[in-house]
């Protein structure tokens, strides 16, 4: 039985229960939410996601979301750009300034190796990272990944590959829970892991 008492609104509820963790409840308040905003207000917020969805890019050096060709981070000449942080995705690299730790530049593997999902390393952002080390200027590469099983196999395949060059490769320190996501670490603790990030030796 449809307990909806407009199409439409029912239309916004199944688009927004789309999105991650939000159940149809929460999408039916917000629905009705936007529909006591004012219409200019409505535009504004429908505006902001089609023009993120369509105008935001990838940097071609890291692979972070920017504005432009070349995010803010890897253009900035006050950046250490021979020390790269290596993490799984966006959120990761948000995580880590957010502790204001941290004065290098990033690489974003999008994703993390995991057969029982289907992703090798094919398909990650893996091949641009060995180049930027084959082509020397990098001093020390860290392996901010998760801690978790897939994490430390992406870890291990990332420090093979790297080997042949003989650059520093080291890993942020454990003061991470095993199993825990960068994105919901404090940001005190997930500092002082990059700042006492201790040498990658190659054990899984």
């Amino acid at each position: 039985m449809n307990t909806y008492p407009s199409q439409l609104l029912e239309k916004a509820v199944n688009e927004l229960t789309r999105l991650p963790g939000i159940g149809r409840k929460s999408a039916l308040r917000m629905a009705l939410h936007l529909l006591k905003c004012k219409p200019e207000e409505v535009e504004s917020f429908g505006n902001a996601v089609i023009s993120l969805r369509n105008s935001v890019i990838y940097c071609t050096s890291c692979g972070n979301i920017s504005d432009s060709e070349v995010c803010a981070i890897c253009s900035s000449p006050k950046r250490d750009h021979g020390l790269v942080c290596v993490v799984e995705d966006i959120r990761d690299v948000m995580a880590i300034e957010g502790t204001g730790q941290f004065n290098g530049i990033y690489h974003v593997l999008g994703g993390i190796i995991s057969p029982i999902e289907g992703i090798g390393p094919q398909d990650l952002n893996i091949g641009s990272l060995v180049e930027k080390v084959e082509h020397g200027g990098i001093s020390e590469v860290i392996l901010a990944l998760p801690t978790t099983i897939e994490g430390d196999t992406t870890n291990y395949y990332l420090f093979k590959k790297m080997a042949p060059s003989g650059i520093r490769v080291t890993m942020i320190a454990r003061g991470i829970s095993i199993g825990d996501e960068l994105e919901h670490t404090d940001e005190v603790t997930l500092g002082r892991s990059i700042l006492n990030r201790m040498p990658y030796t190659g054990s899984k």
